[in-house]
């Protein structure tokens, strides 16, 4: 499923059904069947349907959301090998410690604040009538060391834009893995039928400003005294790449 459609559905069972497994990340197929209290026959009907859609993936009996978020692409970088791919409801500890590593290096409060949401809400892709987030991961050995977030507003007077997030951990900076990360999801927008990207940071973190001013982003405004970092007020810098 593209995260680009809203979903809809057939019956009331397989909307509960959706529900269910989108407010929990992934979840198992007997739990699913035990929570909604559907009938055998009334939950195989529904789950056949949802899944013939495209809305859900039966993996050995997990269920979980259905996104199309693109390929598993092995790079190479002066000797370092790493994986670019959609995240999975397993990378969630992965994705938190990452996000907090970069976030305690630089100031990056958009971050920092996805960090809290994806804690509160226990499930790393979201995709319903309000809202809709992925996620593409690097990995190097199966560890999650970058992120490249994509929010998707479903409101339609929004649907044409989203805002990234994006991040690599200390360790594995100037290896080109932030710049395949933020390829990877320019390049999903853009085939998605997004018009613009937005991405959003303190005016005190030089070394994002540069790195994305250094791939054609463009400053669109200025939020004066936005943020409050120790005892000082600091703007922010509203970002966007146009396709």
């Amino acid at each position: 499923m593209e995260t680009s459609e809203r979903p809809t559905f057939e019956t009331e069972a397989g909307e509960e059904i959706y529900r269910y497994v989108e407010r929990h990340g992934t979840a198992a197929r007997h739990r699913v069947r035990t929570v909604t209290s559907l009938s055998p026959e009334t939950f195989q009907d529904a789950l056949e349907g949802l899944k013939e859609r495209g809305y859900l993936e039966d993996d050995g009996g997990t269920l979980r959301i259905a996104l199309d978020v693109g390929s598993v692409e092995a790079y190479s970088n002066d000797g370092l090998e790493y994986v670019v791919r959609p995240a999975r409801q397993s990378d969630f500890e992965g994705l938190i410690d990452t996000i907090r590593d970069v976030t305690a290096e630089d100031t990056y409060i958009v971050a920092e604040s996805i960090a809290e949401q994806l804690l509160y809400e226990d499930a790393v892709n979201r995709h319903n009538t309000a809202e809709s987030r992925v996620f593409l991961v690097a990995t190097v050995e199966g560890d999650v060391v970058g992120w490249a977030h994509l929010d998707l507003p479903q409101l339609d007077k929004l649907k044409s834009t989203a805002q990234l997030t994006v991040g690599v951990q200390e360790t594995f900076q100037g290896r080109g893995i932030g710049s395949r990360l933020v390829d990877r999801a320019l390049e999903w927008a853009e085939a998605n039928g997004y018009r613009k990207v937005y991405n959003s940071v303190p005016t005190t973190n030089d070394e994002a400003l540069d790195f994305l001013e250094n791939r054609g982003w463009e400053t669109e405004g200025i939020r004066k005294d936005h943020y409050t970092i120790g005892d000082r007020y600091v703007d922010e810098v509203m970002l966007a790449y146009t396709f």
